[in-house]
């Protein structure tokens, strides 16, 4: 199983909804959502670095190629990050296959099912084209970066970012900053096991992240980042 079972309970959900509605943007953090074993073994496949490539998104263009990335002034460029390669880490494949699964658990009925009781609206993939693009691993490290945007869309009710980063120190910057509300940002540390639910929708819920201070070249930040629509 891959939930911590102690942190879905009816009394845990009923909690996570009220700091969920209370807040600005509409956000949760909840701690230790997943196994600690499942994610170890998680984080021990990302740390290869055969299996990632680098993504790059303007403001205007998503997936902009080397050419035109340099073109684009930097005023304009708001993503470049490292994205994992499924395709190059074979799910057949030992070791690839955990991390694969847990992936594919992230858009399971189970998993959903949860996302659905906590922000109160039916979470479905029935209208997704390729769920699978919704839900991946990504890395950045002191020459990465990642700055202000918006992840809403139509339809699109929840978005999460889980945190895979082993012994992060408060130095090592990488905290994910919302906007929030009456010039209040709230800025928060990417500890390993945090899983930061948001309805991106809600108002203050722009955001970015801080730079990653280490500038060692195997220092990255590690997250899974997925998003859910409704019907």
């Amino acid at each position: 199983m891959w939930l911590n079972e102690q942190q879905v309970t009816d009394t845990a959900i009923r909690a996570y909804r009220k700091t969920l509605v209370g807040s600005n943007p509409n956000y949760v953090v909840i701690d230790d959502l997943f196994d600690h074993a499942k994610l170890d073994a998680v984080c021990h496949i990302l740390q290869q670095q055969q299996c990632w490539k680098t993504q790059k998104h303007s403001y205007s263009a998503l997936y902009v190629n080397n050419a035109k990335w340099q073109k684009t002034p930097d005023t304009e460029r708001f993503v470049q990050r490292d994205i994992w390669d499924r395709a190059a880490a074979s799910a057949d494949e030992h070791p690839y296959a955990i991390a694969h699964e847990f992936l594919s658990y992230l858009r399971s009925d189970e998993f959903m099912s949860l996302l659905s009781r906590i922000f109160r609206v039916h979470i479905t993939d029935i209208n997704v084209a390729k769920p699978e693009i919704n839900t991946n691993y990504f890395r950045l490290n002191a020459k990465d970066f990642v700055n202000q945007h918006a992840d809403d869309s139509p339809g699109r009710e929840v978005c999460i970012l889980l945190y895979l980063n082993k012994d992060w120190q408060n130095n090592n910057g990488g905290e994910l900053v919302f906007m929030g509300k009456d010039d209040k940002p709230v800025t928060i540390p990417p500890l390993y096991n945090r899983c930061v639910l948001f309805d991106p929708s809600s108002e203050g819920s722009e955001h970015w992240v801080k730079a990653v201070t280490s500038e060692s070249a195997t220092a990255y930040r590690y997250n899974v980042t997925s998003w859910y629509w409704s019907e």
